[in-house]
């Protein structure tokens, strides 16, 4: 790049940021009582990342990076953020956390190629990760995924979210008080500030680290 040329983005990440864009301001409806965009995937990767979260996500790194190089076009880009954060306050976003109770009533069923996930000699009598065990023993129900002993990668991922939007915006409305699952008597209060808080006494207070799916913390 010379000395006088401005930074800017070549035409396949101009591409992935209009579809980015078009895909975050598609009106839908996370909340219990509605449904995703079919443009969200919930397929690819499973048993552990065919949530529609994950998506969300993994959309976001981009858009950090692309204001790094067009700073210009921040409006855009904490736009997409912010259509992301508020998915991710949302049923949908903890779906898995709302519908799987116990141990996995399939786990005799589970295909072949996910041995790899489970200890051999407990094959068929243990759960997959991914299945995140929501009210067993010694944890019971527990309806707020942010409080929950277990949902690492849920509310650390939303800390993320929220931590690239900041960065990228210079807005602090995730500081103020949201709802987050919104499903009656499930609702709960948090900010940006209590979520970070919360996931970092949580590792103060397990040295073995904090459960993704209840029991199972990942080394990595």
């Amino acid at each position: 790049m010379s000395e006088h040329e401005a930074p800017a983005l070549d035409d396949r990440s101009l591409g992935w940021l209009r579809y980015l864009h078009r895909k975050a301001t598609t009106p839908d409806n996370w909340d219990r009582d509605g449904q995703p965009h079919p443009h969200w995937d919930n397929a690819t990767g499973p048993p552990m990342f065919s949530w529609h979260r994950f998506d969300l996500v993994d959309s976001s790194y981009a858009v950090a990076l692309m204001c790094d190089r067009t700073p210009a076009w921040r409006e855009v880009y904490s736009e997409i953020l912010d259509e992301l954060i508020t998915r991710h306050t949302s049923w949908w976003a903890a779906e898995d956390w709302m519908t799987q109770f116990g141990p996995d009533p399939d786990r005799a069923n589970y295909p072949d190629n996910w041995r790899g996930l489970i200890p051999s000699k407990f094959w068929g009598d243990y759960d997959v990760p991914g299945w995140t065990a929501n009210g067993i023993e010694p944890y019971g129900v527990q309806m707020d995924p942010v409080a929950a002993d277990g949902m690492l990668f849920f509310k650390g991922f939303f800390c993320l979210l929220m931590g690239l939007h900041r960065y990228v915006s210079g807005d602090t409305k995730w500081d103020e008080p949201f709802e987050m699952i919104r499903d009656g008597e499930h609702t709960f209060t948090w900010t940006y500030s209590e979520v970070a808080a919360h996931l970092a006494d949580q590792w103060h207070r397990s040295w073995i680290g904090v459960h993704c799916e209840n029991t199972k913390i990942w080394p990595y």
